[in-house]
């Protein structure tokens, strides 16, 4: 990663003492000022600034804007952001700091009042041509918030070209992994690694760890949830298994969808362990608020059902990007009411600091909407202050759950595969996998596959926090699990590890002390108990498929056959639906076969 690390200003406390100049605010923290002081001594047309969510963003670039239009570099300012909600939060923090902004600016001269305005990516998109002829007649500093948002379109990234190339400056924000496709995002510099990758290249990063050891942002402390789930195929095949279990992509999106759904058990009763959790949080933090991210509409209002009968209180229920729903959330952060239920617009941006537990409740699983999506969570205000996100035990979700200190760059080339080189059909393949895919990358898989889900209960699975996992399997409502539910709000990030440490040594004892025949959960710390993704289980298929093959040469027996005395011996189904403990018993077995007629 090419990047100016934020080191210099590392040591420094999270609020540097250097006043902001010009009165826009009355300190700065480390890296608002290092990253402020970096732009300008080197005075770039072009700057890229990655922050962790939670850090402080808008505060910097407000900041440099102001400098920047006090010392007449630029004479306007154009902030574009990716939602209506954004726009308008954008013109209401700049004008706390003497900034006037126009948030409904559609066509025309703008208002003398005004310093510039604030649009979407989509507004951009629909006219930028107006916004070309207005930066070429005054210098113009443009805000790009979330820039890659300006590659969710080849249409936005085009507009974004053509209406700020004529720019004086421009200051691009982002908070979270780039996207995961190769769409170059106007305005990012990429530079070639020497494994020959082109990736982005920032001019000033301050990651979720640094931010984390400055006090800047909150520690999360994930929980996760397994559990069966019951479903029934298109085809009216029933269908059970374990969340967390290892199973094919579509079973785990299947899986998923029906732990989601409101009728089951799974939703309800993490939903209880969540407002138990966020009780506990109160005590510390009085105010806190807990969110539900939900796939779609009729999921929130079923969530927010859900809410009131186990709490007896309503839910803030915020359905879609109006100017209605940003009232509503705007009122719930003013607010000291419990929860909030939401669909997809306060993953990214919306600024509730007192959000401190979430219930993860999307099928979406990309790396870029579960970081936004947990970044809701991590504004710290106080030191001590802890966040709590409920999820799935999927795998996808546990792994980026793992690796929230992992600093991401956006790729534009995508490393060969081995062996891909020698397939003649790779570049046939890769273009229908493409044509295939939707090109949203904020749809779930949950479009596709239609099923009915059936029935789904929950189980405590495990604690994962700064890259360690904890704890053993556990009921709902268990003594279990209220050790864990009940881990106080205010902690440092070293008490936390201590306590999450003391909390599975107390349950691992517990567990021994009973006999074996009430043991009716998987009696094994979390840490060992791996999860295994598809695209794990898919590799242990090929190498059991390699394996039957080469045994079919020296045995001089046919594939099928073989296949069929393996599941005879071993147990199990088909290898397409085996788990990868059934496959890694069929490997054993046929190696010992082959060893045997050596």
């Amino acid at each position: 990663m090419s990047t100016t690390a934020a080191s210099t200003s590392h040591h420094l406390s999270p609020a540097f003492p250097g006043r902001a100049p010009w009165g826009t605010a009355s300190k700065l923290r480390a890296w608002q000022q290092g990253a402020l002081d970096k732009y300008i001594e080197e005075q770039p047309r072009d700057f890229l600034a990655v922050a962790t969510p939670g850090a402080g963003k808008t505060t910097f670039a407000l900041t440099l804007a102001s400098w920047l239009m006090h010392h007449h570099v630029v004479q306007q300012i154009t902030v574009v952001a990716p939602t209506e909600h954004l726009k308008k939060q954008w013109a209401e923090a700049a004008a706390r700091i003497g900034i006037k902004l126009d948030p409904e600016y559609s066509a025309g001269p703008l208002s003398r009042e005004y310093h510039g305005i604030a649009i979407t990516y989509a507004g951009v998109g629909v006219r930028p041509m107006l916004h070309r002829n207005r930066i070429e007649q005054r210098k113009t500093l443009v805000i790009l918030d979330e820039i890659h948002h300006a590659g969710d379109s080849r249409s936005w990234g085009e507009a974004c070209l053509e209406a700020f190339e004529p720019a004086t400056r421009r200051l691009a924000l982002t908070g979270t992994p780039f996207r995961s496709d190769t769409n170059p995002i106007p305005f990012v510099t990429y530079e070639e690694g020497d494994d020959g990758i082109r990736r982005s290249s920032a001019d000033y990063t301050y990651g979720y760890g640094n931010a984390l050891g400055d006090g800047v942002v909150r520690p999360v402390i994930f929980l996760s949830y397994s559990g069966n789930m019951r479903w029934r195929t298109k085809a009216g095949d029933e269908i059970e298994a374990r969340l967390g279990e290892p199973m094919t992509k579509d079973a785990v999106s299947q899986a998923w969808r029906t732990a989601l759904d409101p009728r089951g058990d799974w939703m309800p009763n993490v939903l209880r362990a969540a407002d138990h959790r966020l009780s506990e949080v109160r005590k510390a933090i009085p105010d806190a608020g807990a969110l539900v991210i939900a796939s779609d509409q009729d999921s929130a209002r079923a969530y927010a059902k859900l809410i009131r009968e186990i709490t007896g209180s309503k839910a803030t229920l915020v359905l879609s990007d109006e100017a209605a729903a940003s009232q509503r959330i705007e009122d719930f952060s003013k607010s000291d009411d419990r929860w909030m239920v939401a669909v997809r617009m306060v993953s990214e941006g919306v600024d509730v600091p007192r959000l401190a537990v979430g219930v993860y409740a999307t099928t979406i699983s990309t790396p870029l909407f579960f970081a936004q999506a947990v970044g809701r969570f991590v504004r710290s205000r106080r030191r001590g202050e802890t966040a709590s996100v409920f999820l799935p035990t999927i795998p996808n979700l546990l792994g980026f759950a793992n690796e929230m200190e992992v600093e991401r760059d956006h790729v534009l080339d995508k490393p060969k595969k081995e062996g891909e080189e020698e397939n003649p059909y790779a570049e046939e393949e890769k273009l229908l996998e493409e044509a295939e895919k939707q090109q949203d990358e904020d749809t779930g898989e949950q479009d596709a596959l239609p099923f009915e889900a059936l029935e789904s209960d929950a189980v405590f699975d495990r604690v994962l926090y700064d890259g360690a996992e904890f704890g053993m399997q556990a009921h709902p409502g268990s003594e279990e699990e209220q050790d864990y539910l009940g881990i106080p709000g205010l902690l440092e990030p070293d008490q936390v590890q201590m306590l999450l440490q003391k909390r599975q040594a107390k349950q691992i004892a517990h567990s021994r002390k009973k006999p074996d025949a009430e043991a009716d959960l998987l009696e094994m710390p979390a840490e060992r108990r791996p999860v295994v993704t598809h695209k794990e289980l898919l590799e242990l298929r090929k190498q059991l498929n390699t394996l039957v093959g080469a045994y079919v040469h020296q045995s001089g027996k046919p594939h099928g056959v073989i296949h069929t005395e393996l599941r005879r011996v071993c147990g199990g189904p088909p290898s397409a639906e085996a788990t990868a403990g059934q496959i890694r018993e069929r490997i054993k077995k046929v190696q010992e076969w082959a060893t045997r007629m050596r």
